[in-house]
Formats: C-alpha cells, structure tokens, sequence
C-alpha cells in the first residue's frame, strides 16, 4: 500500500533524509518514531504530497506523490498534529464542507456514518469552538476518514487529552486498523506498542530498526534475557552460570543477583533453575525480562548519537 525507495531530502546544504525506504502493507498499523529532528515530519510531508523529495520516491496506493500527487492525495487522509479546525462552524457543518472539498458522493450519508463511528452525532450541531480537545481530536480524525481513504497518516493523534481521551483515541485507531492502512507518528512510545502492528525508528534521517517490538527486543539484547537471585550472597556464581548451555553472558548486577543474556534458539530457565539447584544455593528468584519500547527506543537514538560523536572526534 504505501513504498518508500531511497528516500533522500535536503534543505540547502542539510540533508534531513539519508536514503531511506520501508514499505507498509494494506491494513497495517505502523508506529513511526523518532527523536525530534529525525526526519519524521519531513516524511510525512513527502508522503503526503506536500513537499517533493530530493531524490528517491514514495508511492502511495499505487501513485508516486510527487509525479501523480492528486491522484495519490484522493487516497490519503491525513490528521497533522494541529488540525485545521474552523471554531465558528459546527461539527456537521464543518465535515460537510470537507466533504465537498473532496467530492465525496452522498455526503449526507457518509458524514452521518462517520459521526456515529467516532461518537460524534450529538455534537453534529456543536461549535467546534465549544467542543473539548478529546473532542476536537475526533472532528480531526473524522475529516481525515471522510473520504474513506486507503491511507491515514496521523500525526500525534493524542497530544494534549487527558488519560481516559487517550484510551478513547487509542481505540478508535485500533478499529481503524484493518479498514485503513495507518502510520501513526508520535512521541507517546507505549502508545505504539498498544496500538501498533509494527514499529520503524528513524534517527538522523537513517532507519535504525524496524520490526514488531518483541522482535525488537530479542534483537537489541541478542538473545532472551533473565535475571536470577540466589539466596547464598556469599558466593560469586558467575563462572557456574556461564557453563550453562545458551547461556551467552553472565553479568553480576547485586548481591546474589545475575542477568543472564541467553541465546533465542533455546529455552534456558529450567537449565539454570537445574544449575543453582545443584550447587546447592537457594534460588530466590527466576525471571525472564524484556525491554520496553522507551529503553530500545533511547538505546537506538541515544547510542547512534554517540556513535557519530566518536567518529567526529576521532
């Protein structure tokens, strides 16, 4: 649904794009993250036709946005972090002028259709101006799904709301999910992995990892990770532990507690639990640990940085 192929852009002498390319297939839902200055809103911009690329291209429901942008714009709905709401219209009239804006047939219809789906028919003859954020998010969301595009992109979809509008967002995109193909572009990282399908980091306007956050984890850390307490503080069991099969680093991090970076292919707890038994130690604790998406994300971005300081320096 949506391909990006060496995508290069550059501002005078800045390049904010440095040759990337991903693709997004119908109905899936991608997290686009990235620290501020990555190239996030640059691509969104090229992907929504708003701005051409220096190089590469991107297509989008089987148009290149820069050589077929009409055509490809007719298929996309987009929700920018500000959304362009006008205060003194009221909702159905506000989605009635999108609506002809982009010729969609049975307006009457389909505007009713898509306030019933975003909870929104008794706030038809509201002024947007008296709506709250929660709500003006969903007017948002709804000029966005008017024209039932193949494509949304949405851009922060739930910056400012409360915690229980967030919860509400979160769900509405999850049901838009499927129906639509959706990149999702925000700074809020456990929102990503409760809504999204697939996670893409771009820092310095390079890819530095794609794949579902399970995946990203086992990656990251190269294997599973476990961590074990014994109750024999008085021993260091770091050279028994990396006798165990899989087991791939040893790493002391407390008094009788060990992490334990292991190998994926294979399942390691009960050879470890087997170990410490037999040595006679008591085991207190046996756990595995995964990363979450805020450590992978700070790990990628923050550990590139350093990288490029230490060449610049060198």
């Amino acid at each position: 649904m949506i391909q990006v192929e060496n995508l290069t852009k550059f501002y005078g002498n800045f390049q904010a794009l440095r040759g990337i390319s991903f693709e997004v297939q119908k109905g899936e839902i991608l997290g686009f993250l990235g620290p501020n200055g990555a190239g996030k809103t640059t691509t969104m911009r090229i992907l929504t036709g708003y701005m051409p690329p220096s190089g590469g291209r991107a297509v989008v429901a089987g148009y290149d946005t820069f050589e077929e942008s009409l055509e490809a714009r007719k298929h996309i709905g987009y929700m920018p972090e500000t959304v362009p709401l006008y205060t003194d219209m009221t909702v159905a009239d506000y989605l009635d002028f999108m609506g002809k804006l982009r010729h969609v047939s049975d307006r009457r219809n389909r505007i009713a259709e898509v306030m019933e789906k975003l909870d929104l028919t008794d706030r038809a003859d509201t002024l947007i101006g008296k709506l709250s954020k929660g709500y003006r998010q969903r007017v948002g969301l709804a000029q966005a799904i008017l024209h039932d595009p193949q494509v949304l992109i949405l851009d922060e979809p739930t910056i400012g709301l409360d915690p229980r509008q967030i919860i509400e967002v979160r769900n509405l995109i999850r049901s838009l999910g499927g129906e639509h193909t959706v990149i999702l572009s925000t700074h809020i990282l456990p929102e990503v992995s409760q809504v999204a399908n697939r996670v893409l980091i771009i820092n310095k306007g390079q890819i530095v990892a794609e794949d579902t956050p399970e995946n990203l984890t086992t990656r990251l850390k190269g294997g599973r990770l476990i961590q074990v307490e014994i109750g024999d503080k008085g021993v260091d069991a770091t050279s028994v532990l990396r006798e165990i099969p899989g087991v791939v680093k040893v790493e002391k991090i407390g008094d009788g507690k060990y992490s334990l970076t292991c190998d994926s292919a294979q399942e390691v707890s009960p050879l470890v639990a087997q170990k410490i038994v037999s040595q006679g130690w008591p085991l207190v604790e046996l756990k595995k640990v995964s990363l979450s998406l805020e450590d992978i994300f700070l790990h990628l971005t923050t550990e590139e940085n350093t990288e490029e300081m230490e060449v610049q320096n060198a």
